[in-house]
């Protein structure tokens, strides 16, 4: 249902006639063309999180000169409609405090065009030290839907990532929260630090999530990207989500998409993971699904070869990779080159990884902290399959979906 301008509220009238509240870089323009130019190199005057770098970055993909157009501030252009919100929507802030209020705004106003009823939005204003909110505030955020205290919405966005929520698996009821999500068909959607809390919602309540963008991060930009938008709007509507892969690129360049010791076939099982980091971290934990027959997807960024290799032994040596069917590399981006020897890289570190464990290695996957991401499941059935020309297919299933005429999907920019 398209709204009149009478049934507009303030902010949604604004961005209807194209005035933006605007929103600032998380970076300077030096910090920005070092991490373009694929460098570790930082201004110290400038607080980055990883959480930061799809900003600062843009779109690697994208030509130096389109990259700069979205990342200068300029108007929103005018949407000729916006839909009434229906879609129960809650927000989950379990890490970094968003920072500015202004990009908050922004983003909720644009959730709401898009059609997603936000009834929580005030928790964007909580803080404690780096936090948004104290750890008490923040796994309330999710306990309270465990304890029946708050109805279990459609969808639970994060806000953003950083870090901060490896400190409330505890106090989260994941099995009761598994359960009462399970029954209303509830999708909980994010990535980066957000990983911690999608692990322990498959590893204790058997529930999946969706790997896809947060408010902060993605729909509070100056100029959201449209493609990641899309492909979020996809991924939360279809039940049969297929996405191709045409090369290693995203991983590395130096690789095939597909790393394997013997033909590529088909498989199936469900794929679990998400930030190499943080899934490195909860290792020796409860936190860390054991799926039997699983294809493990990780994603990292700003990290050196030599870490990643690191993080990796990591999960060999605690049997992480034991029993599992295949891994899927997203995005590693930024991670420079090595100081030692140029010739040691990702691509390097991944050979050995497939030589530790014998399984078929899949790169390439275009999700992790990049512009253009395409969001998928977690804790699904996944299906990859290998094409004719060199790269992949990942279809999905089993997982709970939002039907598409709800959602104005050019609302979310």
């Amino acid at each position: 249902m398209t709204k009149k301008f009478s049934e507009l509220n303030r902010r949604q009238f604004l961005r209807q006639v194209g005035i933006s509240a605007g929103a600032g870089l998380l970076a300077t323009q030096s910090i920005t063309q070092a991490l373009a130019a694929n460098t570790t190199e930082q201004n110290s005057s400038t607080q980055l999180t990883k959480d930061d770098l799809p900003t600062a970055l843009m779109d690697e993909s994208l030509p130096s000169g389109q990259a700069s157009q979205q990342a200068a501030p300029e108007t929103l252009q005018a949407q000729t409609s916006c839909i009434t919100p229906n879609i129960e929507t809650r927000l989950f802030a379990s890490s970094n405090v968003g920072g500015s209020d202004e990009r908050n705004e922004l983003a909720l106003d644009r959730m709401a065009c898009a059609g997603f009823k936000v009834d929580n939005p005030t928790i964007t204003k909580r803080q404690y030290l780096r936090f948004a909110g104290t750890d008490s505030q923040r796994a309330s955020d999710l306990q309270n839907i465990a304890t029946g205290a708050i109805k279990a919405p459609k969808l639970l966005l994060g806000v953003r990532g950083g870090y901060g929520a490896v400190r409330l698996l505890p106090m989260v009821d994941w099995s009761t929260l598994g359960r009462i999500m399970k029954e209303r068909g509830t999708i909980l959607a994010g990535f980066s630090d957000v990983t911690a809390i999608q692990c322990a919602l498959l590893a204790k309540g058997d529930m999946s999530s969706l790997a896809a963008p947060m408010l902060y991060s993605e729909f509070g930009k100056t100029k959201p990207d449209q493609v990641s938008c899309r492909q979020f709007v996809e991924a939360l509507t279809n039940p049969n989500l297929s996405v191709n892969i045409p090369d290693a690129s995203l991983t590395s360049p130096n690789l095939p998409s597909i790393l394997a010791s013997s033909e590529p076939k088909t498989i199936t099982g469900t794929m679990w993971g998400g930030n190499l980091s943080v899934v490195s971290a909860l290792v020796g934990s409860e936190y860390v699904p054991r799926i039997a027959g699983g294809i493990v997807f990780l994603e990292d960024v700003g990290e050196q070869a030599y870490r990643i290799e690191r993080m990796l032994y990591d999960l060999y040596l605690a049997g992480v990779f034991k029993d599992q069917q295949a891994i899927v590399f997203g995005a590693l981006s930024g991670t420079g080159e090595d100081s030692y020897d140029k010739r040691y890289d990702v691509a390097t570190v991944i050979r050995q990884l497939h030589k530790l464990t014998g399984l078929p290695i899949y790169s390439g996957m275009r999700f992790g902290h990049i512009g253009q991401k395409h969001s998928f499941p977690l804790g699904a059935m996944c299906q990859i399959s290998p094409n004719t020309v060199g790269g992949y297919q990942l279809v999905f299933s089993d997982y709970p979906t939002i039907k598409s005429d709800a959602i104005h999907v050019e609302g979310l920019w």
